[in-house]
């Protein structure tokens, strides 16, 4: 997935907290995000709270989708509120190579069978 694919899958899947995201789309969408919070702090602090309030909820959609492919639930972004360590395990695990998964084609039960 390229960088614009990753950026209208992530708008198209605005609040969409089912299903799997690549690495790929997860980090080219997190580029976006960087890219634009400093172009849109450079033209005003406004514009910036606007830009950040507008992406919130696609960027923790994203990431637990990313969770989910490598098989954890999206619940686990609540680790990077422990101080120190709980960033740095979630960075570990949304780096980690895609694997098998109960998340796939949407189902998002675990337990569920696919």
């Amino acid at each position: 997935m390229n960088f614009t694919d990753a950026v209208k899958t992530c708008f198209s899947k605005y609040a969409d907290f089912t299903g799997v995201a690549s690495r790929s789309e997860y980090w080219w969408f997190t580029l976006f995000i960087i890219l634009a919070a400093m172009v849109t702090s450079l033209i005003s602090d406004k514009l910036a709270a606007v830009l950040w309030v507008a992406i919130l909820l696609p960027s923790f959609a994203v990431a637990a989708r990313r969770l989910h492919d490598i098989d954890r639930s999206g619940w686990w972004q609540l680790i990077s509120l422990i101080p120190l360590i709980g960033g740095l395990i979630l960075l570990y695990w949304l780096v980690q190579p895609s694997g098998p998964n109960r998340y796939v084609g949407g189902v998002d039960t675990p337990g569920a069978s696919v």
